[in-house]
């Protein structure tokens, strides 16, 4: 049975208090992204301690996280829809914590590809129940808003884990690092079971929707059936899948790429990439949410176009990053495309969340993040790995930054033409305020 909450967000429940869920709801994708990231300010050092390949790196840093994560990404939405999604965000948070801590005591590449793995299966329970939470605490007209402050973790998850990480790997070295970014989210967990309240699954469901329908859940073959009829929801999913492959390809390697080209220290690197995080990811997230907000009340299809626009605009930018020799022009040309990019990460949950029903939500995000991250986690590390070690011979350090274009034009190219794809099943009418 749903348990739902006396209060009501939005109606007996304050301002204060709902930013406050939103707060937590984005420290939770925060930690997410850092316990993920953290890998890749230490690929040199592990890939020296355990003598590796860019392959090996690769099945490291991608493969082996998302393989759980892939096969519980759907469960674990099908249970953020039944069951308390506090209790679930709670667990999942503690979990992979925990598991990242022991990725610190691996004694060579198949110990740590095992603690990666448990890494994945933790966070494959944090999003999906995280976003269906918001959805209850933010109306459709501002969902945009809230989804681009909670995507902000998404940008502090890497700065976290590239600052905080290369200053600990240089101090401290590669294992405690793991171990002390690890342990900080057990106590995030605790939180979150303490603080936050469960709220009504049908609050701010569309009008007209029964609340029976809006609190109880559909067999799973009819849910499938139903986002998969959905053509939003499933170009969108698709498109988003596509645009953030290339965010995954830079968050892996940028790192790794800069200490070969530049021969500068890992503390040194993780500053400078947090700084062009920050200042790029940060404004670029709040920006495109609040921008998408109001021109969809004008025309919802300018969610999909304008993600369209600012991915056309991003691609050149990441690409050129990767091809100059001048460290300096290369941050500033990250931090730029990086911010353009990230803007279309509020417009693209909020087209997702509002297209379909309130019980298929935790599915829907969780269907959405696993096609995201097997094409960006999944595959993309290894291929590049794998492309970068045939390259090499030939182009020496540089064989990275070429895997990375590669792959930066494919995807983004592709993600261009589905959010216009996309934009052809998004009605015209905005939906009227709940």
């Amino acid at each position: 049975m749903v348990q739902q909450s006396a209060a009501m967000p939005g109606k007996t429940t304050g301002n204060i208090y709902r930013y406050y869920i939103l707060f937590v709801m984005m420290l939770t994708y925060m930690f997410n992204i850092t316990d993920r990231m953290v890998m890749s300010i230490l690929i040199e050092d592990i890939k020296a301690d355990f003598v590796l390949t860019d392959t090996q790196i690769g099945l490291l840093a991608g493969t082996a996280f998302t393989l759980f994560y892939v096969l519980l990404g759907i469960p674990a939405g099908r249970l953020a829809d039944r069951t308390n999604r506090k209790k679930m965000i709670s667990v999942a948070v503690s979990l992979w914590s925990l598991m990242t801590a022991l990725c610190g005591v691996a004694t060579g590449f198949w110990t740590l590809f095992l603690a990666r793995l448990g890494v994945g299966v933790g966070e494959a329970g944090g999003n999906p129940p995280a976003i269906s939470i918001l959805t209850n605490y933010f109306q459709s007209h501002e969902l945009s808003r809230a989804m681009g402050v909670f995507s902000v973790g998404a940008v502090l998850g890497p700065v976290v884990g590239f600052v905080a990480g290369g200053l600990l790997a240089e101090a401290y070295g590669w294992r405690w690092t793991f171990i002390i970014l690890g342990l900080p989210g057990v106590l995030l967990g605790v939180l979150i079971y303490l603080t936050v309240r469960e709220p009504d699954r049908s609050q701010f469901s569309e009008a007209g929707e029964e609340t029976t329908k809006a609190t109880t859940q559909e067999p799973f073959a009819t849910t499938m059936a139903s986002l998969w009829r959905n053509r939003i929801f499933m170009r969108v999913a698709l498109a988003n899948a596509l645009a953030v492959t290339a965010s995954y390809a830079f968050a892996i390697w940028l790192a790794p790429i800069l200490i070969r080209n530049f021969e500068i220290p890992v503390s040194q690197v993780g500053i400078y990439l947090g700084i062009v995080w920050i200042a790029g990811g940060v404004p670029g997230m709040i920006i495109g949410g609040y921008v998408t907000d109001k021109l969809a009340l004008r025309n919802p299809k300018w969610r999909a176009w304008y993600c369209a626009i600012v991915v056309l605009v991003a691609l050149p930018l990441l690409c050129l990053c990767l091809l100059t020799d001048n460290l300096i022009l290369a941050l500033i040309l990250y931090a730029v495309g990086y911010g353009v990019h990230s803007s279309t990460q509020g417009p693209a949950i909020a087209m997702m969340q509002s297209s379909v029903s309130p019980t298929e939500r935790g599915t829907a995000s969780s269907i959405a993040s696993l096609s995201a991250t097997f094409l960006g986690y999944f595959i993309g590390p290894a291929v590049a790995g794998a492309i970068s070690d045939n390259l090499a011979p030939d182009h020496g350090t540089l064989s990275l930054n070429y895997a990375v274009i590669g792959i930066t034009i494919l995807s983004l190219t592709l993600a261009i033409l589905a959010y216009l794809y996309a934009a052809r099943a998004v009605p015209d009418t905005p939906p009227k305020p709940a």
